[in-house]
């Protein structure tokens, strides 16, 4: 009996009709396999995964295999995405066993949950294969595979032990983190490494606040060229906005089309804060677009921001992007089409599925038809002539309504809570860059602002939803999906992500009650999550006990659990005044800082945190009537340094500690500045602001 009909995670939901009998992770399935005295099978995957979709197909729905995995095993299907701390752990274990890593996840444990072999993707035969051998291996050899299982277990239990070295994440250690980043950066096509090539989101935001701090001129270009290329690539939707999770090539030119939540919050703000420092154009256009693509895209009406779309349309990747030339001209007419052709490098040969090479009979390999070519901006638009910003404007809303016609990927829409948070803290720091960077008479004018309005909008209905429906007797939930919140305990990256949102939600809003929530957030993390050295782990001390207890110093896709917890102790201390938390956010970085110039690329968002304290943060307050319009907000928010707190309201609001006992002088708009709880001289001109902030 297959039990996934009645679980709230859509990726569990496309397996409900498998033969195979699955379950989902929990007691009374392991409970099952000791009954039985057979092995359990671990399959991770989340929804919108391309190759979990292509094992699912060839072994999951096939009759066979179901037979054959329902004879010898107890199956448990797992979503990585609302079970990251099981994830985590049986991925330090594949990884342990393998050198690799990756999804669909594939990993046999016995009825203990011990892993005693680990694998990833497997065709067809060689699952079949691999089914009989582990069948086998149990019955005949059961010592050797416990043997196994215990080797694994205690390589994983060290992979995620704490209580290593610790030291001050100190202004020369992030030198040296920017240094290593600079040796390893891409100078021909931006970003780091070779192919795959993944954003590096958190390791850009590092590297402005590192410029931001030092005035490095290195750091700031790593940044501009990086953001470039990401925009003109394949990776970035041409037409609708928002990025694609990753690029199979070192130039971004091809895709893994599946977007992802966590991606567009973190690189909106990237782009928005690089746009903020610079003015950029290119930056102001791709952060609007970004913004405009989660409020449309993935943001659910009346509740939060859903996790992804798929890479897969009707089972085929790529299918609602790839174009051909002939396909520009039918959406186009001939004379636009041809030059749409060009501006997006759309060609015959193709950039995504190359037309093969001829065969016998002159056409390609027979065929005769031509490539499909992902988009990409192989011209400057954002500088060029208004007639050609014209026309580019009308070619990307008539193909955008044409690709609209075409079958589109599905939407992965459970609500994750730390991908929520993340998404809330973008979208407010756009809308603050929004208020200081766009004028009446700019070409934009009015879309950006129709682009603030839904943002604000969705990210204030994510809040409440976070508040409403996440939160429940105090403690977080990982996920929701329609309304209703998922069993899932929140782990620490959830309560990271959330309480930072909630801190950044008090600055644009001037409410208590963000502030408190935060608070609450942050109270459970210490007291539930943390570690004897000042670390954390990332499950609660009462969470479900599983074969080792996850505590990932390191940045990945998303903030690790313990640099987003740092930096949401460190946004709380700026604001609640209480010096209690930012000292629980330094001894968090000192565990992390012996990694940092080694690993820079693994602990961006840690970093990006360390510049924050390095910095101060500075504390700003502006006591206005008019928090929307001063100017002295307006400065502040321009030329704050980094990971600077600004709140702007009346004196004395309630809830409010940074405009408690904060008097106007001599009745006018007064700024508030301090820094690391020492403060300077209240002032009431921009001048004389911006000289305390530069």
């Amino acid at each position: 009996m297959n039990r996934l009909a009645q679980a709230t995670s859509p990726y569990l939901l496309q397996h409900a009709d498998n033969p195979v009998d699955w379950w989902p992770w929990c007691d009374e399935a392991f409970a099952e396999a000791r009954r039985r005295d057979v092995p359990v099978l671990i399959s991770v995957g989340y929804a919108a995964c391309h190759w979990c979709h292509v094992m699912a197909h060839e072994s999951f729905e096939d009759e066979t295999v179901g037979a054959l995995v329902n004879a010898g095993f107890v199956a448990i299907k797992v979503d990585r995405e609302e079970r990251p701390d099981v994830d985590a752990v049986y991925m330090t274990a594949t990884q342990a066993m393998t050198g690799q890593g990756g999804w669909p996840m594939t990993v046999f444990a016995t009825p203990d949950g011990t892993p005693f072999f680990c694998g990833t993707y497997f065709p067809k035969p060689n699952f079949v294969r691999l089914l009989e051998s582990v069948g086998t291996a149990w019955r005949e050899q059961r010592e050797a595979v416990l043997r196994q299982g215990a080797a694994v277990v205690e390589a994983i239990g060290g992979a995620q032990a704490v209580g290593g070295p610790t030291a001050p994440l100190t202004a020369d250690l992030l030198d040296a983190a920017a240094t290593q980043l600079a040796s390893e950066y891409d100078e021909t096509n931006g970003g780091f490494g070779g192919a795959p090539k993944f954003p590096p989101h958190m390791n850009l935001l590092f590297l402005l606040r590192h410029h931001r701090r030092t005035g490095s001129a290195q750091s700031l270009e790593i940044v501009r060229h990086t953001a470039e290329a990401m925009a003109r690539g394949g990776l970035h939707d041409q037409l609708a906005g928002g990025f694609a999770r990753y690029s199979v090539d070192a130039h971004w030119t091809v895709p893994h089309f599946e977007k992802m939540l966590y991606d567009n919050a973190l690189l909106l703000r990237v782009y928005t804060q690089l746009w903020r420092l610079t003015g950029d154009l290119l930056a102001r256009r791709v952060a609007r677009d970004t913004a405009r693509f989660l409020a449309d895209e993935l943001h659910r009406p009346g509740e939060g921001f859903a996790s992804a779309l798929d890479a897969d349309t009707d089972g085929v990747e790529g299918l609602t992007y790839a174009w051909t030339p002939a396909q520009l001209v039918e959406a186009l007419g001939e004379d636009d089409g041809r030059w749409a052709a060009d501006l997006f490098d759309v060609t015959e040969v193709g950039t995504f599925e190359p037309r093969p090479a001829a065969g016998p009979d002159g056409d390609a390999a027979g065929h005769g038809t031509a490539g499909t070519s992902v988009l990409r901006l192989a011209r400057d638009v954002d500088d060029a002539d208004p007639e050609i910003r014209a026309r580019w404007r009308s070619v990307v809303g008539r193909l955008l309504a044409a690709r609209d016609t075409r079958p589109q990927p599905a939407r992965d829409d459970k609500v994750v809570a730390a991908w929520n948070g993340l998404a809330i803290t973008a979208l407010v720091e756009f809308l603050q860059v929004v208020a200081i960077r766009v004028t009446p008479g700019d070409e934009d004018a009015n879309l950006m602002d129709g682009v603030a309005i839904v943002a604000d909008g969705a990210l204030r209905e994510s809040a409440d939803h976070l508040a409403r429906v996440h939160l429940v007797d105090g403690r977080l939930r990982r996920a929701s999906r329609d309304g209703v919140v998922g069993e899932p305990a929140g782990v620490l990256e959830d309560y990271g992500c959330v309480a930072e949102a909630f801190c950044a939600l008090h600055q644009l809003t001037g409410e208590g009650r963000w502030l408190e929530l935060a608070g609450g957030l942050l109270d459970v993390a210490l007291a539930r999550f943390a570690a004897p050295d000042g670390g954390f782990y990332d499950t609660a001390d009462d969470a479900e006990r599983l074969v080792a207890r996850p505590a990932d110093p390191t940045d990945n896709a998303t903030p690790s659990g313990r640099s987003a917890i740092a930096a949401a102790l460190t946004a709380y201390a700026a604001l609640s005044g209480e010096t209690r938390y930012r000292e629980a956010a330094e001894t968090a970085l000192s565990t992390v800082a012996p990694i940092v110039g080694r690993h820079a690329r693994f602990t961006g968002y840690a970093a990006t945190t360390g510049e924050a304290l390095l910095s101060g943060p500075y504390e700003i307050a502006v006591v206005t009537d008019d928090p929307a319009g001063d100017p002295l907000v307006a400065a502040a928010h321009r030329h704050a340094p980094p990971g600077a707190v600004v709140v702007a309201g009346r004196p004395d609001q309630p809830g409010v500690p940074l405009l408690a006992d904060r008097p106007r002088l001599d009745g006018r708009p007064t700024a508030y500045v301090c820094r690391g709880f020492v403060c300077q001289r209240p002032v009431t001109s921009v001048e004389d602001l911006v000289a305390q902030l530069t």
